[in-house]
């Protein structure tokens, strides 16, 4: 049974947690005024301002500040800073029991898919794929989109992507339901063969990845191909491969090759072009919610992610 957190309200309180690597600092302070625009009041974690090396602080540090903003009754949402690297560092220490008692929003992506895999497949709550702070709402310029889609936490939404948003390209026609889950493509593979391997059975599977070759988004779906996670799932969805492009191999099979190589021969409903992820817009979504895909009309409906 999954868990969907309750909405925010304006006046609530909400953590901002860095996790993984640190944030820039002014980037950061500008998103946090944001928040604030929204009608939110900020608690910020005591390791987004802490270095260590390529990681915001030490692990106990960076857990510290997770397992304080579940414990804390004030604080109605989670939102991480940025992505980088370090939350697969912390997931087998993380207190899951915590969190199932107080379950409330979690958000963020890229490096963050490691928690919202974790979290979801250890208590049932539902999370959100969401642009994160310091990385993208912090920016000189945001695509409004980007900025629109924090409005899922105060409102009840259910979500219907189609073209209107961006262009969207059917590679296996058909539809299918099930829960939506998946993520950043590298921190889902790194997943696999630990106590979080991603489950696909029966779900939308959506993945994503920024700055990858071609012959690296290959190898990585040809090991999820070979843990049987693409045969699992109901239908797969390709959000943005931003800057995805051959960089040191004078020839290369392209990503559209790549994909009908891996994808379109599973023969899932499968769909291509959402602006999810290392994009602009970077358009939220809840994870562990029901969904429903059809890829020859090419809409995707995705239930709310807040009660």
């Amino acid at each position: 049974m999954n868990i969907a957190p309750q909405r925010l309200m304006k006046g609530d309180t909400v953590g901002v947690i860095a996790p993984a690597s640190p944030p820039v600092p002014e980037k950061l302070d500008r998103a946090v005024r944001f928040l604030k625009e929204l009608g939110l009041e900020v608690k910020v974690g005591r390791s987004a301002a802490e270095r260590h090396g390529y990681l915001a602080g030490s692990d106990e540090e960076r857990l510290g500040d997770l397992h304080d903003m579940f414990e804390d009754r004030s604080v109605k949402a989670v939102i991480c800073a940025c992505g980088g690297y370090g939350t697969a560092r912390i997931a087998g220490k993380i207190d899951y029991r915590l969190i199932k008692s107080r379950p409330k929003i979690f958000w963020g992506y890229s490096d963050i898919t490691f928690l919202h895999t974790a979290i979801r497949q250890n208590t049932g709550l539902i999370t959100f794929h969401g642009p994160m702070l310091s990385s993208d709402i912090g920016k000189d310029d945001v695509h409004p989109l980007t900025r629109r889609s924090f409005q899922q936490l105060f409102q009840k939404m259910t979500l219907s992507y189609t073209e209107e948003l961006s262009p969207l390209e059917t590679l296996v026609h058909g539809a299918a339901e099930g829960e939506l889950v998946g993520g950043n493509l590298a921190l889902l593979v790194t997943t696999l063969g630990t106590p979080y391997e991603i489950d696909t059975k029966g779900k939308l599977l959506f993945i994503e990845d920024v700055d990858e070759e071609p012959y690296r988004i290959d190898r990585m779906l040809n090991q999820l191909k070979m843990a049987g996670k693409l045969s699992d799932a109901a239908g797969i969805l390709l959000c943005d491969f931003h800057n995805c492009i051959p960089k040191k191999r004078d020839k290369s099979l392209t990503l559209k090759e790549v994909f009908q190589d891996y994808i379109a021969s599973e023969g899932k409903p499968a769909l291509s072009g959402f602006k999810i992820g290392h994009c602009s817009p970077n358009i939220a979504v809840p994870v562990g919610v029901k969904a429903v895909l059809d890829a020859g009309k090419k809409r995707l409906t995705i239930e709310p992610g807040i009660s």
